[in-house]
């Protein structure tokens, strides 16, 4: 018979496992990586003497981070190697994965443009604003996380506040209206008017595209409206429409996406970002197989 005292434990780790999960993927950008990280949050704490824990959750959350943050660390070799941009990996509104609640959870609350703007951060601001920003930590209690003193976490997360307030939209885009944008830029792009392409793009658009070396993809990002919908129309002739690709508006993370599906199986998930205008002004296509794992196959994404 188990062990009521492991059964309550594991019970207890649960409630907190979708914070956890949210943790270490704010961390580390991947949620293979950040489900990984929990796992091992489990070992440490299934083995930690918890007689002096007084905030479960608080102690958890310390214990992610710091192991997601030696994580982002062990990233650094595998990014040097890495072809082309790095984006994060994104995650669908529907259940998939080992956790549904988890993947629910930060399907609806962090966006591929927070993400991409945490990658500019340094390792320990990354963390630090994450501690800070998100779950309100004590700098103190972030201080013992990452081994800084409480002056230094400061500095760090008012760095990263700061960093990551000047990155982010300065206006919201109604949703209505992103959706008729960015379903107007489809439909031209899949009937091939590049004039029109161009119509809907910022002049300053920036596109980023992300295929690891194993899927098509710009080997570095591209830079402005005739240049971008040039190498889109020509993704979408010789990729899209010749392998006859299925391409659906989708909820992933938290906003509105398009999947390209080859049959049953995720081709690559595509993000656009609207200036005050409602121009483009910001596209990102993940296209590495390694990080479509978070996609659900087709008709499990509404």
């Amino acid at each position: 018979m188990d062990d009521p005292g492991d059964e309550q434990l594991a019970a207890e780790f649960a409630e907190h496992r979708a914070v956890l999960v949210g943790a270490a993927y704010r961390v580390v950008g991947s949620m293979v990586d950040a489900e990984d990280v929990v796992q091992e949050t489990w070992l440490r704490w299934a083995a930690a003497d918890r007689s002096d824990v007084r905030d479960v959750r608080a102690y958890l959350i310390r214990i992610t981070s710091r192991l997601a943050l030696n994580r982002l660390r062990q990233q650094k070799s595998r990014r040097e190697q890495y072809v082309g941009p790095w984006l994060p990996e994104p995650i669908a509104a529907a259940p998939a994965g080992d956790d549904p609640a988890a993947v629910a959870e930060l399907a609806d609350s962090v966006s591929m443009a927070m993400l991409v703007v945490l990658e500019t951060l340094t390792p320990l601001e990354r963390a630090a604003f994450v501690l800070r920003e998100v779950f309100e930590l004590p700098f103190s209690e972030i201080g013992d996380t990452l081994g800084r003193s409480e002056a230094a976490v400061r500095q760090l997360a008012h760095r990263a506040r700061e960093h990551v307030h000047a990155r982010q939209p300065r206006q919201q885009v109604d949703k209505a209206r992103h959706t008729e944008v960015t379903s107007q830029f489809l439909a031209a792009a899949w009937s091939g008017d590049l004039d029109q392409v161009v119509s809907l793009l910022a002049p300053d658009v920036v596109l980023v595209s992300d295929g690891g070396g194993k899927r098509k993809a710009a080997l570095r990002p591209l830079l402005g409206a005739d240049k971008v919908a040039r190498w889109l129309l020509g993704i979408f002739q010789n990729d899209v429409q010749a392998m006859a690709l299925e391409v659906r508006a989708a909820e992933v993370n938290g906003e509105q996406a398009f999947i390209a599906y080859d049959g049953d199986e995720v081709d690559s998930v595509a993000f656009m970002e609207l200036d005050n205008a409602n121009a483009i002004c910001q596209i990102y296509v993940v296209r590495n197989p390694d990080k479509l794992l978070a996609i659900p196959a087709k008709g499990a994404v509404t």
